[in-house]
């Protein structure tokens, strides 16, 4: 069997890499191919762009959810304020009222999370209490129609550089991974400015990382 590589130096490494292995080696599950328990480390997660030309990602979209994140507000509207407009995905995650519950800067501004963090890194150079909770299955009530795909975000000081652990119970590498290491690479650096600390590696784990069939080929 062969082995899955690990390590890449950027978040494109690894898009064009995982693109190519799921694409030949992945499992037919549902509308996607898939890969299962899949582990890997950024090296340089603030090297966040995705440069792949097939794939033809927007930072200037990817910066505009980050701003939105980072106002707490879970509705679809402030994105259409910020970005101009409102992408199709998330119309179609939103309740009624044009609430998501995947609008990760609400979950983890929740009770105050990214303060915790900061607090417990500050207080305590080895704390292993540095954790955002996102998914929560005691709340499934809420997920008619739109379920977080993360479980969870850790963050860990290792000789002064903070380490970020990312855990997602599903996740599309074409939009899901690339709009999202971007979120999750930007919380890693505002917490090291926060605490002082350097910027050091991403793990991310999915448990399922999938391609949909009409990204497949491509």
């Amino acid at each position: 069997m062969t082995r899955i590589k690990d390590e890449f130096y950027n978040a494109n490494n690894a898009f064009e890499y995982f693109y190519k292995t799921i694409s030949k080696d992945g499992i037919k599950f549902a509308d996607t191919k898939a890969m299962f328990n899949v582990g890997f480390t950024i090296l340089k997660p603030e090297v966040r762009t995705i440069i792949d030309s097939k794939r033809n990602w927007r930072e200037e979209y990817a910066e505009a959810e980050w701003q939105w994140y980072l106002s707490g507000d879970k509705n679809i509207k402030k994105l259409g304020k910020i970005y101009g407009k409102v992408p199709e995905i998330w119309k179609r995650m939103a309740d009624p009222q044009g609430n998501v519950n995947s609008n990760y800067g609400y979950q983890w501004q929740r009770n105050d999370q990214i303060g915790y963090v900061i607090d417990k890194l500050k207080k305590d150079m080895f704390t292993r209490h540095a954790c955002i909770s996102i998914y929560d299955g005691k709340e499934h009530d809420k997920f008619a129609t739109d379920t977080p795909c993360t479980y969870a975000i850790q963050f860990t000081n290792v000789n002064n550089y903070l380490n970020m652990c990312v855990t997602m119970r599903s996740n599309d590498l074409w939009y899901g991974f690339c709009n999202d290491q971007y979120q999750f690479s930007k919380l890693q650096e505002l917490i090291c400015k926060e605490t002082g600390l350097d910027i050091g590696t991403y793990y991310h784990f999915a448990h399922n990382l999938h391609i949909y069939s009409d990204k497949l080929g491509l």
